[in-house]
């Protein structure tokens, strides 16, 4: 079952199309995987979704319903939770504090007057950061903090998770762990929908990847059939083969503005099925 669903959505800029008739959906119970090349429109996909930017056209369905101009808040209390590549914490506050102030936010000032010590601790827990609980916000990893945000997204208890670039800072163990907690917030039915530049983690864990380029959808399928397409090795590779098996890999040519500027994680689609796990 489709919980969200973008329709037609654009979004222009003056005379500047971030997001070009984009369509997609989100299912509960499946991760699904929204990757491109840097600047292909995915954070602007997720401003929309969230309710952060309105398109200039086209609609978000959310649950069923017409979102599209329901403010942030709002969409937040109906079951959406986001977190951003740039790292939002209070920083003066402890671990422990940050989620609690996510938990109260979500129960209302009936719930700031309940004890919500072992539900702050078992989000920590869930999320592998129980450690850290006691530590002031600005003084733990990068890769801890994205798992805070995570934790203070859980806190709303969201049916739709919108992750931006959330493994970024995590080392292999830690990413390998985080791919298996995707799964398991998956089984419980949410849908989950997830930016991210670590190929080894999007084609492990998600069910479905959309692949954007310059604001277009140019591939939907699984994790085998992304690898595979050749439009999705075009825009992220910046060369077209020319089905010449002969031809030494110099002789590719460069097409599209996405060809520079990548580092190797961007370029490399590894070869991972969604059944054989994190690698």
């Amino acid at each position: 079952m489709s919980l969200l669903e973008v329709d037609d959505v654009v979004m222009q800029f003056g005379g500047v199309t971030a997001v070009n008739h984009a369509s997609f959906e989100a299912e509960a119970g499946h991760v699904t995987g929204l990757i491109g090349p840097n600047g292909a429109g995915k954070t602007t996909c997720f401003n929309i979704i969230s309710g952060l930017q309105r398109p200039t056209k086209g609609k978000v369905h959310f649950d069923g319903k017409n979102v599209t101009s329901v403010p942030v808040h709002r969409r937040s209390k109906r079951g959406m939770g986001r977190t951003f590549q740039r790292l939002e914490a209070f920083g003066s506050l402890s671990v422990r504090e940050n989620v609690r102030v996510a938990l109260d936010i979500h129960r209302g000032v009936k719930g700031m007057l309940k004890p919500a010590r072992a539900d702050i601790d078992h989000l920590l827990e869930r999320v592998g950061i129980a450690s850290y609980a006691d530590d002031r916000a600005d003084s733990i990893p990068t890769g801890t903090a994205r798992l805070l945000e995570l934790a203070r997204c859980l806190a709303g208890d969201p049916q739709l998770l919108l992750l931006d670039e959330p493994s970024s800072g995590l080392d292999e163990t830690e990413t390998d762990a985080f791919g298996e907690l995707l799964r398991d917030l998956a089984a419980e039915g949410r849908a989950i929908l997830m930016v991210e530049h670590d190929m080894d983690l999007v084609m492990g864990v998600c069910d479905t990847i959309r692949v954007l380029d310059f604001g277009e959808v140019i591939a939907v399928g699984d994790p085998a059939a992304i690898r595979a397409d050749k439009r999705v090795q075009q825009a992220y590779l910046g060369y077209a083969d020319d089905g010449d098996d002969d031809q030494d890999d110099q002789d590719d040519q460069p097409v599209g503005s996405h060809a520079a500027g990548h580092d190797d994680q961007t370029l490399v689609i590894p070869a991972v099925s969604a059944t054989e796990g994190v690698s």
